[in-house]
């Protein structure tokens, strides 16, 4: 597939829980191959979106097309099968589980189908995780949070997806670990694995983004590549601004680097 073909698409979602209506109509598209990013305030739908790409909460209307294949009503353990992987808000490893039993846990649909395949990526990521292999015994519940972080981007991997789905990569994290994290986050998609991510810390998430999606109110109000993004219309959007000015100058910086 080439760099301009849409591999994952929200066509006027809508979804809520209950009575109430959250999403009210969002349209995206994720690009093979790049990190996609999802931002607004509080409430805004963001992490509502992210759990209705993944199948956790049903669309009421609308349709969400992955590889031209409607998965709309696909359940999320057949969304995985199809190269779907998610690495949650809060990250909930399984504390009372070793790194390796978490890891095979990512792993099961894979394992069941092509051990082989599955041995491979899970191979594949012990190898770009080396505290991990290092710990494969220890109890994930025992570990710092930034080891906790790289336990639920490893368990998204060993699925061996198209696509990981990240919510909230950087919360709670200390700003060195965070920076660690940005890092292991886009060699992944160097890799070719395409992201579609949320992210509360504006400046962080520019900085890994290519497309950014300002949601406001359960819509997408405004969206395009980070390099041409309007300054005052995201800061707008957002609610802030001389951090974001600052945080969005330096996106465009490191993209503008990256393209050279």
């Amino acid at each position: 597939m080439s760099a301009d073909t849409v591999l994952l698409e929200l066509r006027d979602v809508r979804a809520g829980f209950g009575s109430q209506t959250v999403l009210h109509g969002v349209s995206l598209q994720v690009r093979e191959g790049e990190i996609a990013g999802i931002f607004g305030l509080n409430g805004a739908g963001k992490s509502v979106t992210m759990k209705v790409v993944a199948g956790i909460v049903p669309a009421r209307r609308g349709d969400v097309v992955m590889d031209g294949r409607n998965i709309t009503t696909v359940a999320p353990e057949d969304r995985v099968a199809l190269g779907m992987a998610h690495v949650p808000q809060g990250r909930q490893v399984f504390p009372g589980l070793t790194v390796e039993q978490n890891l095979r846990l990512g792993g099961y649909r894979l394992r069941r189908r092509d051990k082989r395949r599955y041995g491979e990526a899970l191979q594949r990521t012990l190898d770009r995780f080396p505290i991990l292999a290092e710990r494969r015994a220890q109890l994930a519940g025992s570990m710092s949070g930034g080891q906790q972080a790289s336990l639920a981007v490893a368990r998204a991997l060993v699925s061996d997806p198209r696509i990981v789905l990240v919510d909230e990569p950087s919360a709670g994290l200390a700003p060195k670990t965070v920076e660690e994290l940005f890092e292991t986050l886009r060699e992944v998609n160097r890799s070719g694995v395409t992201m579609l991510m949320v992210e509360q810390n504006v400046t962080f998430g520019l900085r890994l983004v290519d497309t950014a999606n300002i949601m406001q109110r359960g819509r997408i109000v405004y969206a395009g590549p980070v390099a041409d993004l309007d300054q005052e219309r995201v800061a707008e959007h957002l609610g802030v601004g001389r951090l974001l000015g600052r945080g969005l100058s330096a996106a465009v910086q490191s993209h503008e680097a990256a393209a050279r």
